[in-house]
Parts: C-alpha cells; structure tokens; sequence
C-alpha cells in the first residue's frame, strides 16, 4: 500500500533516499529540429550520485524554506517516489508555478505513483493562485509521455533560466 504525505523539514536527509533508486536507462528522447519535436537516438543512463543526492536534499530544504510544496509516496515506510512544486508564481502575468521535480524509485515504476503525486502537484499549484504547472522535462520519451497522458503540452512561454540550465529539456506546461 502506497502512502501519500507532505514531507518535512527535518525529513529532508540523505537517509530518506536510502531505498530510493534514481535510476533511468534512456534510449531515445525528443529533441527540437528546425522548429519541429523528434525522437533521436541518444542512450545514456541517468543515475545520481551521492552529491547528486546531497544537491537534491539542499534543493528541497529551500523549497519548502520559500513556501514550496514537496509531497513523497511511501511504501512500507521507504520513500518511494517524489514530487516538488516552487512556491513562487511567474511569467508574463504571474501564471505559472513550477514543478520543480517529480522521480519515482525504479523498484515502483508503473504503479500509478507519478499520476498521483503530479495531482497533488496540480492541486498545491492551484490553491497557491497558479493558472499552470510549468515543467522543464527530462526529455526520454517515457518521461514525454507520462507529461502528455496527464495533458501536459508545449509551454507558450520558456523560462530561460530553465532553457539555460537544461538545454535538452522540454518545456512543458499543464492547465490546472
């Protein structure tokens, strides 16, 4: 049984990652060409480091430190899967909110964790005054088609400082 909850501040260590597996095998992924989207080949596999792991409890210690939202998926007491929302609005007419991570363990894939947690995301979003969750995507194409099957599109608006950090992402919104 999957347990859904707001995470803590004094829950934000590395032991809360101890049973968590970032791990991703990518084969294919969209990239833009010539103003259209295209799936090249590209394999690598993402799998974070220990300091990847200590960058990430930093980064979700200040989201909730700034007003953000982060909210874990637990199964047997063990993180299982993650989302993160920042807590401030932006764009052009303060519209977006950014969901600034969202990952689900390898071992607990495909069960229905990422939807969950992404409506969570939406619901912390729209109660904040957000009209749009903003996404900059890993660009794999089973991480576009997760965002595309919960109405996820092209952002009408990027945020650089996202287009700058992650060249290869896609910048996605969801109407919420």
């Amino acid at each position: 049984m999957v347990v859904y909850r707001d995470i803590k501040p004094d829950e934000l260590n590395l032991k809360l990652f101890d049973s968590f597996i970032r791990r991703q095998v990518v084969n294919d992924c969209v990239r833009r060409e010539n103003g259209k989207w295209v799936v090249k080949s590209c394999p690598f596999i993402d799998d974070w480091s220990r300091d990847d792991y200590k960058f990430l409890v930093e980064c979700l210690k200040n989201t909730l430190k700034t007003g953000g939202f982060v909210r874990g998926a637990f199964i047997d007491g063990k993180l299982k899967g993650f989302v993160s929302v920042e807590g401030m609005l932006f764009g052009s007419q303060k519209q977006y909110m950014d969901l600034s991570s969202i990952h689900i363990s390898l071992d607990a894939r495909k069960n229905g964790i990422g939807r969950e947690l992404f409506l969570s995301a939406k619901e912390f979003a729209k109660k904040k005054g957000a009209v749009k969750l903003y996404i900059s995507s890993h660009s794999a194409v089973e991480s576009q088609a997760f965002y595309k099957s919960m109405g996820c599109v092209e952002a009408e608006e990027y945020n650089q400082e996202h287009v700058q950090r992650e060249p290869f992402d896609c910048q996605l919104e969801c109407s919420l």
